[in-house]
Parts: structure tokens; sequence; C-alpha cells
């Protein structure tokens, strides 16, 4: 999808149309998740601090984002990839892989496919998408980047919309590219491929393998060298199970007390754990993510034997993990995952003997039918109509401020 956040915002609201508009938080701590072409002109591209895209675009309108509107289009642009094919792997809510082999008798080839790919999509949702047509997953990708509009100095210009590269001239199309755009290539990559003197991906491909492997590692030399060939041999992979289910969030001003700490996360824990039931599945593992104010992360984890479903269960979990860092110094991120992710199970019975309401998996159990009746008063009337009692004075739902607050 092309901008994907932006182009849902400027749907909302047309009179955008055609200004410098970023998506994401508007605060000292805040992150560009999305900028229009007409704001990338100046440089603002996602990921960047929201105080650079500032100093770049000073007259950039900046938008905060609304995650829960962005999934619900993101399932009708997903609805129309299925009424092409049933073989979608999505990769994000803006980006999919879709293999159409078998579609090629009764719609014609990949390119025709993709024209009517970009067709109903718009019809569906008034929004446009870029399509890559390869054959392989990894050079549909680095086509589908060829096929997007561009912004100059001089105005957006108008992207292929659709750009195949074609079978017997993969290496044509691959060999010219920088070698960042091969998957797996970060910063640390870069530069030892830069001190080899490897800048682009044909560099790569006649550079000796062996030497290759020496300098970056058994696994990725082998895998960047098969891609320098443009060697890729996954298979679309539909309805992929999800690996996790997390919430985390910036904070406008760092958190130095546990009970503070204690509550933001027990406000994550309740939209995890939503989220959780929700797609029928509990979670043999919850992890922790703390960022402290120097920038610097840990990760802690606890892991139970039956797969839990509840906010009281994982903050179990979660409580003593908490108490063994020392957040004095100032959190500014705390975060929580959901991971070993599985169907739930029947337990034993708490009330068999009242000394075991001290484990993760004992509570879940006991508090099963209680969010049972919780989830029924949400999908009547809202997610805010319930929620943590220590939670009713805090207006922020998981989730909005995924990309940083806005300082208030």
């Amino acid at each position: 999808m092309d901008m994907f956040y932006v182009a849902v915002e400027l749907r909302r609201n047309p009179d955008l149309l055609g200004l410098p508009v970023v998506v994401g938080g508007d605060g000292a701590r805040g992150v560009v998740a999305a900028a229009s072409y007409e704001a990338r002109r100046f440089g603002v591209f996602s990921a960047m601090s929201s105080a650079q895209a500032k100093r770049l675009c000073p007259q950039a309108i900046f938008l905060p984002g609304d995650h829960e509107h962005y999934s619900e289009v993101s399932a009708e642009v997903f609805e129309v990839f299925h009424t092409i094919t049933p073989l979608v792997e999505g990769l994000s809510l803006d980006e999919a892989f879709l293999d159409v082999s078998g579609a090629l008798r009764l719609m014609g080839d990949g390119a025709k496919i993709a024209e009517e790919v970009r067709v109903r999509v718009k019809q569906a949702t008034q929004l446009t998408c870029s399509v890559g047509v390869a054959p392989n997953k990894f050079l549909a990708k680095l086509a589908s980047v060829v096929a997007k509009p561009r912004a100059t100095r001089d105005g957006v210009a108008p992207g292929h919309g659709v750009y195949q590269v074609h079978h017997g001239r993969e290496l044509e199309f691959l060999h010219p590219l920088a070698v960042e755009s091969l998957w797996g290539v970060g910063p640390v990559t870069l530069e030892k491929l830069s001190a080899l003197s490897i800048k682009t991906v044909g560099d790569l491909a006649k550079f000796d393998r062996k030497v290759l492997i020496n300098v970056l590692g058994d696994s990725l030399g082998r895998h960047l060298f098969e891609l320098s060939q443009g060697i890729d041999d996954r298979v679309v992979e539909p309805d992929r199970d999800a690996k996790s289910i997390g919430h985390e969030e910036t904070f406008s001003s760092d958190i130095k007390e546990f009970e503070v700490a204690r509550v933001q996360l027990l406000r994550l824990a309740d939209a995890v754990a939503a989220r959780c039931r929700n797609a029928q599945v509990g979670a043999r593992t919850i992890s922790l993510k703390i960022k402290f104010a120097d920038f610097r992360v840990i990760t802690r984890a606890a892991s139970v034997d039956y797969p839990v479903s509840t906010a009281q269960a994982m903050m179990r979990l979660i409580e003593p993990l908490l108490r063994e860092v020392d957040i004095a110094s100032g959190v500014r991120l705390l975060g929580i995952s959901a991971r070993n992710l599985d169907e739930p199970e029947m337990q034993l019975s708490l009330f068999d003997d009242a000394t075991k309401q001290s484990t993760a998996n004992e509570l879940d159990a006991a508090w099963s039918s209680t969010t049972s009746a919780i989830d029924d008063i949400r999908d009547k009337f809202g997610d805010a109509a319930i929620k943590p009692a220590s939670s009713l004075n805090n207006k922020r739902k998981p989730g909005v401020s995924k990309w940083g607050p806005t300082d208030l």
C-alpha cells in the first residue's frame, strides 16, 4: 500500500491532500510512522524521530495515528487480495505476498493480475497500492519498491504502479541495486561489506563465497550470497500463525516508581490478554521489555506449563520480573508480549486447594469466567466500557501511542 497510514487519514480528511502530512508521535519522544510524499520531499521518512522531522519540515502536519482504524482498513484490503487467490501471506497491515500461479489461466499473466489487484483495491477502499511481479518473493518485494511513487525536489513523481521482473532477467534487475537492498544487510553488515569494497548486489555476487562466509558467518554469508544470485525458494505461506502478541508504550516523562510502572503494565497486560482471547490463544511465555532514559533496553521473560490469557495471570508472571529491576534512573518505555502461543487448555480447579492460588495458571483459571463477561461487555459497548480500576484516570488506549506520545 502507498503511504498506508497517511492515505487512510487523507481518506478521512481530504482537505489535507497535497500537504506534508506525518502520522506518528508529536512529542519530543515521538517517531514517524508514515509520511506523505509531500513530506518525504523534505527528507522525512518512517522511523525518524519526530523532532528531526519537524526540523526538516517545520510546516508538517502531525496526526497521532489510529492503529485500530488502520487494522480495520487493512482487513478490507486483504479481503480484496483473497478475491484474487487464497494464497496470501501478510507481512504487515499494508503489505502482503500473493501467489497467483493458480490464477494465470483465468486472469492472464502476472502483470495483468497485478493491475487487477490495483483496480479492485482502489474500488473497495479508495486507496492505491504498488505491485511487484517476479518469480520469487524476494524479487517481488524489491520490484514493489520500484513501482512506488517517488518524492523529488521538484514534486511527487508517479510510480509505475506495477513493475515486473521477468523470468530470465532477474540478475539484470538485481545486480545494479545497492547492496543494502538485500534482506539482512543492516548497518553493521553494510559496514563489513563496505570494507570489502562491496557496494552493489553485483559486487556481492562476484565476491568469493568462502571469504564472504568467513567475514559474515556461515548463515548470513550463505543467505546473502544466494540472494545476490536471485535465489529465494521460500513459498507463500497463507494464514501464518502469529508468533507473538504484544503492546509497548513510550511515555512523555520518565517513570521512576515501581507502582507507577506496575499500573502501566497492568493496562498493557489487559490489552494483550484481550487480543489473545480474541485470537483464541493463550501464551506460555510472557516477556517484559524496559527501555531506560539512556535508551538502554532490557528484556525479561517467565514461562508456565499451560497457556494463559488473562491480565491477572500475566501480571503474576511479570510483576516479580519488574521488582528485580532498578528503575530509579527513569524508564521511557514499557512493553509486554505474549509468546509461545497455543490453544487454551483445561486446567485443574483452583478451588481444589486454596494454596495453589499463587500460581499464574490457577489465577488464569479463576479469572476465566470474569474475563469472559468483560469480553462480552466490550463487544457490546466498546473497549472503554470496562477496564482495570487503576486505569480509570488514564485515557490513553494501548496501541494508540504506538509511535510515541503527544506531549500535553
